[in-house]
């Protein structure tokens, strides 16, 4: 009797997690959409825009993982709903990687090669900065205390 209420207990924690992670990704491919519609990238331009959403998925997912870890005790649902839905969600490594191919397929592959190396590049400095800063943040509030 206690093992299976165990389990049933076990199930409903993985649906609520599943739930609000899928929830989350949602918003996030929805901002991410709403941010090519906004700047869109033309077929022969370089694709900036994917490499800004990466980048500032990068930066926040770099500052909300020291928030929820130094910074405060969040709700056990904050971080999958947030960290892996909507920044799972509004980053978006799968375009780049489609980006880069189709870079290669029409004959661009310098440019191929420099967006590949700069997304990955940006994308980690961008998470430092955000580390970065929000250690600062999570020192100086409690240093107000």
């Amino acid at each position: 009797m206690e093992e299976a209420r165990r389990r049933r207990d076990a199930r409903r924690r993985t649906l609520r997690v599943l739930t609000v992670v899928a929830a989350g990704g949602v918003i996030g491919a929805c901002a991410r959409y709403a941010a090519t519609l906004l700047w869109p990238t033309g077929k022969a331009a370089f694709p900036w825009t994917i490499l800004s959403v990466n980048a500032v998925g990068c930066l926040v997912i770099g500052a909300f993982m020291v928030a929820i870890t130094e910074g405060w005790t969040a709700n056990p649902l904050l971080r999958p709903f947030f960290g892996t839905g909507v920044l799972g969600g509004f980053t978006t490594f799968s375009t780049y990687c489609a980006d880069i191919e189709r870079l290669v397929r029409e004959g661009r592959a310098g440019v191929a090669l420099v967006y590949l190396v700069a997304t990955v590049v940006v994308a980690m400095v961008a998470v430092k900065i955000g580390v970065v800063g929000a250690r600062r943040v999570v020192l100086a509030t409690r240093g107000s205390k």
